[in-house]
């Protein structure tokens, strides 16, 4: 029962509190960006249309810029900054002469890979290009992790993909999202949150369109 509770506990956070922020900040890019924002748009316009006007799985998964939108906000805010991990057998990392030993508690920086510059250059830029086919073949797959990745990566991935798309289909295939003066440029990150939060409100103005 307890580990029943604590699996139930983990769905709801991980599941709705983080696609909640990512959401959040891929409008807050979004209203940042215009011409992003426009081409996101027409992309869910089009795909839309040819589905008549219903919000499948299908019509979801076909939204190839909407998912590179939604990378690369996850790249600029990982909805975890940091991952813990305990070693489970002795190794010396690769390319260094440094052991760990078994049983080491590990934390990898998460929000420090997706900014780190020799892996996407310029990484404060929202750049939803960065994950076409060929520049992610360029890199190693676990300098992008909002998601974990081996035997312990999140198992509600794919339900957070969907849940963040059809949220932001839902919201910019009828408004348009400008920034408000009262959000802060950049954003400034909650210190005490376990997952990745602004610590500021954010602000935008919602238009119809």
């Amino acid at each position: 029962m307890a580990e029943a509770t604590a699996q139930s506990y983990v769905f709801f956070v991980a599941g709705f509190e983080t696609s909640s922020m990512t959401a959040t900040f891929a409008l807050y890019e979004l209203a940042l960006h215009q011409d992003i924002q426009e081409k996101v748009r027409k992309e869910i316009d089009e795909i839309l249309t040819k589905y008549c006007n219903d919000l499948t799985y299908d019509a979801v998964n076909e939204m190839a810029y909407l998912h590179k939108v939604v990378n690369e906000t996850m790249r600029k805010y990982p909805p975890l900054p940091m991952l813990n991990r305990i070693c489970t057998k002795e190794l010396i990392l690769p390319t260094t002469n440094i052991c760990v030993p078994e049983g080491t508690l590990v934390t990898i920086p998460v929000l420090g890979l997706h900014r780190d510059p020799s892996i996407y250059p310029d990484p404060d830029k929202f750049d939803p290009e960065r994950f076409n086919a060929d520049k992610i073949e360029k890199r190693h797959p676990y300098t992008y992790l909002p998601f974990g990745e081996g035997p312990r990566n999140c198992i509600g991935s794919r339900f957070g993909y969907v849940l963040t798309k059809v949220g932001l289909v839902s919201l910019l295939s009828k408004y348009k999202f400008k920034l408000d003066p009262r959000t802060p440029v950049p954003l400034v990150f909650h210190e005490k949150y376990l997952t990745l939060a602004a610590k500021d409100d954010v602000y935008l103005i919602v238009e119809p369109r």
